[in-house]
């Protein structure tokens, strides 16, 4: 899907008199950068190259940790992970992270363009725990959908006057809060980087990873440090929710419950998983690994069933991304906790890249989300 907030765009972009052919992702997470370069050949988007670096050993810690390292040290992993995937383009985008941003939906009655500009602020404020002058405010109509309509027009939406009957609008609020904004703005500046725009990781994701789905969805992205659920239905983002657990969680309660170091159970974690062994170590891992996600599963249930109510639409479909999503079992276990049809995303399915690495491109497609959305999206401002 396309950025929404374009003014928030508008006012982050910089200008080079010469621009390249080809583009860079950069999806700055909490334990990883990830970066995917692309080129447009013959209409279509080209994968150049792609990689990603582990954040922790920056920090001193384990690969996989989360970290909250500074402008500077996140500048140098950038310098580093281009150095090492041969990134070649300075012509980028990079993603805001979702704990950097609060999204709220709320309902108000349809109103003007210049209206709206006054009554969001206001809204804002009953939702954001901060002040307003602490954060980049911006937001987007949500259109609406039924069995027999794709969304209110235009016309429809402007025909409304002072005595007619006052229809409700779903207006989408996002809040992103300075300070990261500056950090991200730092980072591309010491990198020398023409970030075209910095967007909300969430529409990145929804850009690469769906296609003209009409039944809603779940996109479950599971993290170092946090799970981050949307529903989304014809490309457009319904709802948002946070989950505070995350394949980090998992490792931690490995390393408590073992009493090994914390390394030594991200191997276990990734050797064994949730698929049952023969070995007592590898059951025990698996139930350790269970434990935590049996409440991941269990609010993404309750978010599931919420939407349906509220809606009376069926959420019969759920794709997977993110790293922790990679785990031994992990679909298998979704499977059967939300009951639905449970999907890896795969993002590089929409660019163009050798057929030799198509099996490589589609297990590291959930990683990959985010930086690919960006790619495609700065690749379509170029021309």
């Amino acid at each position: 899907m396309d950025n929404p907030f374009n003014k928030i765009l508008g006012s982050l972009k910089s200008g080079f008199a010469k621009r390249s052919q080809s583009v860079v992702g950069i999806d700055i997470g909490s334990s990883f950068v990830k970066v995917v370069q692309l080129k447009k050949k013959g209409g279509r988007a080209v994968l150049e190259t792609y990689g990603e670096l582990a954040l922790g050993p920056i920090a001193g810690l384990e690969v996989g940790r989360m970290t909250n390292l500074s402008a500077e040290k996140v500048a140098q992993a950038v310098a580093d992970i281009f150095r090492e995937a041969n990134v070649t383009t300075k012509e980028s985008a990079i993603a805001i992270p979702l704990s950097g941003s609060l999204i709220s939906f709320v309902e108000i009655p349809y109103l003007v363009e210049k209206q709206l500009q006054e009554i969001i602020p206001i809204e804002a404020r009953k939702y954001i725990p901060v002040p307003i002058s602490e954060v980049t405010l911006d937001w987007w109509i949500i259109p609406k959908f039924d069995s027999a309509t794709t969304e209110v027009s235009e016309s429809e939406k402007s025909s409304i006057t002072a005595g007619a009957r006052v229809q409700k609008a779903d207006v989408l609020i996002a809040a992103i809060h300075n300070e990261v904004l500056m950090k991200l703005k730092s980072v591309a500046t010491l990198n020398s980087l023409n970030a075209g725009f910095f967007e909300i990781e969430v529409f990145s994701t929804v850009r690469s990873t769906f296609g003209h789905d009409l039944v809603p969805t779940m996109l479950f992205d599971m993290g170092a440090g946090m799970t981050k659920l949307s529903i989304v239905e014809r490309g457009i983002m319904q709802s948002s929710h946070i989950i505070n657990r995350g394949s980090q969680d998992i490792t931690m309660n490995i390393s408590n419950s073992l009493g090994v170091s914390s390394s030594r159970a991200e191997e276990l974690k990734r050797l064994y998983g949730l698929s049952q062994t023969e070995t007592e170590e590898g059951k025990v891992v698996a139930e350790i690994s269970s434990t935590v996600l049996e409440y991941v599963f269990s609010e993404a249930n309750r978010i599931l069933l919420n939407y349906e109510r509220k809606y009376n639409k069926t959420v019969s479909k759920v794709i997977l991304i993110g790293g922790g999503v990679l785990l031994k079992g992990f679909k298998e276990a979704a499977e059967k906790n939300l009951e639905a049809e449970v999907l890896y995303g795969d993002p590089f399915a929409k660019v163009e890249a050798p057929a030799f690495l198509t099996d490589v491109l589609k297990e590291a497609g959930p990683e990959f989300a985010v930086a690919i959305g960006l790619a495609l999206r700065r690749l379509q401002e170029l021309d």
